[in-house]
């Protein structure tokens, strides 16, 4: 697969769909990337319809073991919310990256990407800042599924009606930590990039709406994760790969502080929403990645762990979200419930995004090759 950030590789080493000479199944980059965007989606719907509430409130009025399934949310069953919003948007805003590097040689992505999150804004019901360009062009944006505000971070919409993209010199929004960040930077881990380059562009991606730095380096503790299992390690491996990472940060101790009590839960105490609520309520950053990433670790099937994720006083559609895209990039699309996926809002975009992602990285050069011509891939994915 083609690298985006740093130099390109042309070609790539892939397997296809099977088992291997032990009988175990052998995913493919399309079964986990389907896998992470499809299970962030089934998280973030089981969710909708019970974030702002307690867990006493969820038991109150859906039993016991809270809810075990879809409810209801923005008029139907299934209803996605910004983190899927933003989550696709972070996926077109890397291809459009990709494309833009094959055709000119040259590419900022962070900056394509913002833009695509511009494009985001465009569908909230929100003034566009004032701007000298205005990209509101390619296929994403004519999708009528993704219009319409989902509850939005109010730091996203802050942060990007400036019209002044943010950076790590000069974050926006410096002091906020919430998870509007983390829950859309699953897709960095997606990227065939060395760990350290999927961190620092989940990091660039990040503060352009969260400049605190708990906000951004849980964003890059995610993608670090994602491609740890994207690279077949384990979700445990994968998380203390990334606790080991965060040490390494000045300002990376409230992440790894919270991200470790996550780890040693999942070692040490049987699985229950009682865990789940000491971890806190994932409104901020470093709390819904502990509470994503516990839920994923304790998982006896991806069902259970989503549920997990979910059922907890605090904002569950963001750390159902989370802990689907670690499910997901670690077990593949199809170990996900397939009655939760057969009925989540968008399911056909999801997929066909997803493997418009895959195309990409793997078949560039098929799709419109190095300084190619135009063609309808670069129409449906421009280069800016």
């Amino acid at each position: 697969m083609r690298r985006l950030w740093g130099v390109a590789v042309v070609g790539a080493e892939r397997h296809d769909a099977g088992v291997d000479e032990a009988g175990q199944i052998v995913l493919t980059d399309r079964d986990r990337v389907r896998g992470c965007l499809l299970g962030g989606a089934v998280g973030d719907a089981l969710g909708a319809g019970i974030e702002f509430l307690t867990l006493e409130e969820i038991r109150h009025l859906h039993g016991l073991r809270g809810v075990t399934g879809f409810v209801p949310a923005y008029g139907r069953l299934g209803a996605i919310t910004d983190d899927t919003q933003m989550t696709l948007w972070t996926v077109e805003g890397l291809i459009r990256a990709s494309v833009r590097a094959s055709l000119k040689g040259i590419c900022h992505p962070p900056s394509v990407v913002w833009y695509a999150y511009l494009r985001w804004l465009s569908t909230q019901g929100v003034p566009m800042p004032e701007m000298d360009f205005q990209p509101m062009d390619g296929w994403l944006i004519t999708q009528g599924v993704l219009r319409g505000a989902r509850a939005p971070g109010n730091a996203c919409l802050s942060g990007l009606r400036t019209g002044v993209m943010g950076t790590r010199e000069r974050p926006a929004n410096p002091g906020s930590k919430g998870c509007g960040a983390v829950m859309r930077s699953a897709p960095f881990g997606l990227l065939p990039e060395p760990h350290e380059q999927v961190w620092d562009m989940a990091v660039e991606c990040a503060v352009l709406t969260h400049g605190h730095p708990s906000g951004y380096l849980a964003a890059g503790a995610l993608a670090w994760m994602v491609r740890g299992v994207m690279d077949g390690q384990t979700l445990a491996t994968a998380a203390m790969s990334a606790l080991t990472r965060l040490q390494r940060e000045a300002d990376g101790e409230e992440v790894g502080t919270a991200l470790e009590a996550a780890i040693d839960a999942a070692d040490a105490l049987p699985a229950s929403p009682d865990v789940v609520e000491s971890l806190g309520q994932g409104w901020v950053a470093e709390e819904a990645l502990a509470i994503a990433t516990y839920c994923a670790l304790v998982a006896t099937d991806p069902r259970a762990g989503l549920l997990l994720a979910v059922n907890h006083s605090g904002d569950s559609d963001s750390t159902g979200a989370i802990c689907g895209n670690l499910l997901g990039a670690a077990y593949g699309d199809m170990a996900l419930p397939l009655d939760l996926v057969a009925d989540v809002e968008a399911r056909g975009l999801i997929l066909e995004m997803a493997d418009d992602f895959v195309m990409e990285f793997a078949h560039s050069d098929q799709l419109h090759g190095e300084y190619g011509p135009e063609t309808t891939w670069t129409d449906r994915y421009p280069g800016w």
